[in-house]
């Protein structure tokens, strides 16, 4: 992502802009994905998820920023529930009830997430495992690159969907039980001091 994050930020690109473009772009994938139209569907999937990896190169070159931080988890939890939601309209007697489970996961695996990472932020903690990241950064079994396997996964082999999203649901649902369990062993006892 290095080089053309380069050629981006000399003319002036900023990585907002990037996320928000990232983010239309993944927004169409849902009406491709309601009419089976799963190969121009998973292209911008992949364009979407392109532009999160360089909207963050971006804005590492840039200067990072709140605001920055703030629009790529939020757009992105939104964009991980709308390709199953697409899926639920392209085939709902099939696809409805495995769909709700996986956005349910999602659900799960955002909210311990993002839990996390604003108590770890009350209390002045940093994840020094992740420097470049924009939050505290807490890492699971089902995170962006296996999500992007599943939609890769789900868009190459339709029928199947039923089964890779209950499946990686499961995973979603033991990443979430296993960061409840780092949160409460993380947090307990008396808040630290900044």
């Amino acid at each position: 992502m290095q080089r053309p994050a380069e050629w981006l930020a000399a003319r002036g690109v900023r990585a907002d802009t990037i996320t928000l473009a990232g983010f239309a772009i993944g927004l169409g994938a849902v009406p491709l994905l309601a009419l089976q139209l799963w190969w121009p569907a998973l292209a911008l999937i992949l364009v979407n998820r392109l532009c999160d990896g360089l909207d963050g190169a971006v804005a590492r070159l840039t200067g990072p920023t709140d605001r920055g931080a703030f629009l790529d988890i939020a757009l992105d939890f939104v964009f991980y529930a709308l390709v199953p939601l697409g899926f639920a309209l392209a085939d709902p007697e099939a696809n409805a009830l495995p769909a709700a489970v996986l956005i349910a996961a999602f659900v799960g695996t955002g909210s311990s997430f993002l839990a996390f990472a604003a108590v770890s932020a009350k209390r002045g903690e940093a994840a020094p495992a992740y420097p470049t990241k924009g939050i505290y950064y807490l890492g699971g079994l089902t995170e962006g690159f296996e999500t992007i396997v599943l939609f890769v996964a789900i868009c190459l082999f339709p029928p199947l969907f039923p089964v890779f999203a209950t499946i990686f649901a499961a995973a979603c649902a033991l990443t979430t039980v296993l960061r409840w369990r780092q949160g409460w062993v993380a947090f307990d006892g008396a808040p630290r001091n900044r």
